[in-house]
C-alpha cells in the first residue's frame, strides 16, 4: 500500500458572493515555485464560477482573488462553469471546463498565453442525445447496456425547451502533442474516452463524431474494473508524464448504503498510444475517512481534479464531499512503483 499523507483542507468557502455555497474540483500547475489554482466557485441557487489562487509552493497560500476569474456569459453557461482542468501546451495554457445550462453539462475549452486574460472556445464534445449516440455505437454492435442508464435521462428528451443531450464531461488535454497531434480525455459514463491524434478543432464535424461513435470501443481508455470503481469511473487530474508512461489519477464511484462513494485512483497509460492502459491500482489510491471528506454538499467524496510534483512528491487537490477543497499527498516514485507491480 501507498503511504498517503492527508494534508488537508486548503480552501473553504468566504462570504464572498462568488463562492458563499462552497468551493471544490481545482485546477492545478506549477510555475516554478508556484502553484496556481482554479477552482470551481458556487454561489447561492447552486450557481458555479472560477475562482482563483495562488500559493507558494504546494500548500501555503500567497494570493486569492476576492471575485470570479471567469464566470457564466453564454447560454450554455448559463447555470454555471464548473469542475476546471488545465495544462500547458508549448507556449498555450488550456483550461477545460463544464459548462451547464440548467439541462445539459458538455465540455468546453478556453486557452490562454498569461493565465490572466482566457479566450473561450466553445463546446469541444459532440452535442448529441442519447438516440443518435445509440444509432450509431449500435451501427457497429456495441452494446449500449452500460450506457443506457446513465445517458438516456429517463427517456427525457427535452427540459425547459432544451433538447438533452448526452452529458460529456471531465474533459482535459495531454500536456504535450503527441506524434504532432493534441489529444484530451472526456467522460461519458461509465466509461473514460479519449479522442486521439487531431491538429484543429475545425476537424471536430458532425462526420468525425459519427466517425467517432461508430468506432467507439477503440476510444474507450478506461472502463470500471474493480469493487471501489464498479459504478463509473471519470477523469481526474491531466496526465503526468514520467518515464513508465502517463500517470492517470481519476476518480471511481461505488454505490453503498450510504449513497454513492468517490475515491482517488491511478493507473499507467502508454506514453505514445495513449489509449492503451498499462497499470492500475486494484485498490483506490485514497478515499473519504475524514469528516470533512463525508460530511458536505455531496457526502463521501474525493474528487481529484489537479495535481503536481514537488521534489518527487505528488500533490493532488481534490473537492471534498463538494463543499472544500484538499490536498492529499505521496512519494511518486513510490506510486509508479507500486502501479508497475499492477501491470494489465
Amino acid at each position: 500500500m501507498i503511504n498517503v499523507i492527508k494534508e488537508g483542507i486548503l480552501l473553504q468557502k468566504t462570504t464572498n458572493n462568488f463562492e458563499n455555497e462552497g468551493v471544490l474540483n481545482p485546477a492545478a500547475i506549477r510555475d516554478g515555485e508556484y502553484v496556481h489554482l482554479f477552482y470551481r466557485a458556487v454561489s447561492t441557487g447552486n450557481h458555479s464560477s472560477i475562482g482563483y489562487c495562488k500559493l507558494k509552493g504546494p500548500l501555503f497560500i500567497e494570493e486569492r482573488n476576492k471575485t470570479a476569474l471567469l464566470s457564466p456569459e453564454l447560454d450554455y453557461e448559463s447555470h454555471g462553469i464548473e469542475d476546471p482542468r488545465i495544462v500547458k501546451i508549448e507556449d498555450t495554457y488550456y483550461l477545460t471546463f463544464t459548462a451547464y445550462d440548467g439541462v445539459n453539462a458538455l465540455g468546453c475549452l478556453a486557452t490562454s498565453k498569461d493565465l490572466i486574460h482566457f479566450e473561450r472556445k466553445g463546446i469541444i464534445v459532440p452535442q448529441i442525445t442519447y438516440e443518435e449516440f445509440n444509432k450509431f455505437i449500435g451501427a457497429k454492435g456495441i452494446s449500449n447496456e452500460k450506457y443506457y442508464r446513465y445517458n438516456q435521462h429517463d427517456h427525457i428528451l427535452e427540459k425547459d425547451g432544451t433538447e438533452m443531450l448526452i452529458w460529456d464531461k471531465n474533459v482535459m488535454f495531454f500536456p504535450r502533442r503527441i506524434g504532432g497531434k493534441l489529444f484530451f480525455l472526456h467522460r461519458i459514463r461509465p466509461e473514460i474516452q479519449i479522442v486521439t491524434a487531431f491538429e484543429s478543432f475545425e476537424e471536430m464535424t458532425p462526420e468525425f463524431w459519427q466517425h467517432y461513435f461508430e468506432h467507439f470501443n477503440d476510444y474507450v481508455v478506461l472502463t470500471p474494473k474493480y469493487q471501489h470503481e464498479v459504478s463509473y469511473i471519470g477523469g481526474g487530474c491531466p496526465p503526468i508524464e514520467t518515464e513508465h508512461g502517463w500517470l492517470m489519477i481519476y476518480h471511481g464511484v461505488h454505490d453503498s448504503l450510504q449513497g454513492y462513494v468517490y475515491s482517488a485512483c491511478a493507473a499507467l497509460l502508454n506514453l505514445e498510444i495513449p489509449q492503451k492502459e498499462i497499470a492500475r491500482l486494484p485498490y483506490p489510491l485514497f478515499v473519504p475517512e475524514f469528516h470533512w471528506e463525508l460530511k458536505g454538499e455531496v457526502n463521501n467524496v474525493c474528487f481529484p481534479t489537479g495535481a503536481v510534483v514537488f521534489d518527487d512528491i505528488l500533490y493532488i487537490y481534490y473537492g471534498a464531499a463538494d463543499e472544500r477543497v484538499a490536498c492529499a499527498s505521496m512519494n511518486l516514485n513510490e506510486l509508479l512503483n507500486e502501479l508497475l507491480a499492477n501491470k494489465v
